[in-house]
């Protein structure tokens, strides 16, 4: 049984989200650097979600786990104990065969700018879509800074409910201090979530793990087109901005491969209004035929310039990805002969 050797694991895994925080917690800006801080201490308190945290506490909070980092910034990543055994911390797929029978699910890999990302949490159930495992996470009991709400890794999808959760609740509580309108509205009416609704907010977090699968499969389907040379070039990709270009094109051709047509065909109008409300940055800017139809679909009723829209998108996408991977070919080649 794996219960008695769980705190230390706990506290191995935490202590590499630690180190991965002590290098590139700071990279972000300010304002997302203190929500996440802001969002972290929640998570570390057990608070409820609509708990607003005492700000002299949460001051002193997080002077310490700065000065903490400062510690850790240099340190290495440490080995994960199970049973009798110690297993590198990117050693994932290893890592989750020994915790299958235990109800546990361990993540970790690489995010934006190389950035290492790991968690530790209850398995709350596994699944096979399409040809990928599907592990959907609950109650976690080790995080980083940035929680990552999905992600494939190899053949895997991880799905993390109670990031997911905490993201969610603070786009609505954020929607419901602005009160602007725009698709997240239309969404926000379509679930009927009114304030102090647990079971229309539990409808949005059920329905809104849907689309990240679905976005997730996409992401699968457009790795299987595109082949190991585009996660090669991510890896060597220096500039930030071009980093966040490619990660729109791929982005915007799994949408449009996998998410957008299942939401359509099944005619899941909340998830769709919601996932234009966070159509934004690089992806928006460039695919501004998309939300054009969306507009039109949301005015109109009809579904036929997104249906297009979204087809030629596959299209289009996929050629723009094969592109760029070429670019990146003929630029290593010059290299080469330089």
């Amino acid at each position: 049984m794996l219960v008695g050797h769980l705190p230390p694991l706990i506290a191995a895994v935490q202590r590499n989200c630690d180190i991965a925080d002590a290098r590139h917690a700071r990279e972000v800006t300010m304002c997302t650097y203190l929500l996440q801080m802001r969002e972290l201490y929640c998570w570390e308190r057990k608070l409820p979600l609509a708990a607003q945290p005492p700000k002299d506490e949460l001051a002193n909070w997080l002077t310490r786990r700065e000065a903490r980092w400062n510690e850790l910034e240099n340190c290495e990543y440490e080995t994960l104990p199970i049973g009798t055994r110690r297993f590198d911390p990117f050693e994932a797929d290893a890592i989750n065969r020994e915790l299958a029978t235990h109800g546990l699910v361990y993540g970790a890999g690489y995010g934006r700018f190389h950035r290492p990302h790991f968690f530790l949490a209850a398995l709350e159930r596994e699944l096979t879509r399409n040809g990928s495992r599907v592990r959907v996470a609950g109650c976690e009991y080790a995080r980083d800074l940035a929680a990552v709400p999905a992600a494939l890794q190899g053949d895997t999808i991880y799905v993390r409910r109670e990031a997911l959760r905490r993201w969610l609740w603070e786009s609505v509580e954020l929607w419901r201090a602005r009160k602007n309108g725009g698709a997240l509205a239309r969404a926000l009416e379509c679930w009927g979530l009114e304030a102090g609704d647990e079971a229309a907010f539990e409808r949005m977090v059920e329905a809104e793990t849907e689309t990240l699968i679905l976005h997730e499969l996409g992401e699968a389907r457009a790795a299987a087109k595109l082949g190991s040379a585009w996660e090669d070039m991510l890896g060597g990709l220096e500039d930030r901005r071009a980093e966040l270009l490619a990660r729109a094109v791929r982005d915007n051709l799994a949408d449009c491969l996998t998410t957008l047509p299942a939401l359509l065909e099944r005619d899941a109008q909340a998830s769709l209004h919601f996932w234009f409300s966070h159509l934004d940055g690089m992806r928006r800017e460039l695919f501004p035929a998309l939300a054009a139809a969306y507009r039109d679909w949301r005015d109109s009723g009809s579904v036929a310039a997104l249906e297009a829209t979204i087809g030629t998108g596959a299209a289009h996408w996929e050629r723009v990805a094969r592109g760029l991977l070429a670019s990146r070919a003929r630029a290593d080649a010059r290299a080469v002969a330089l």
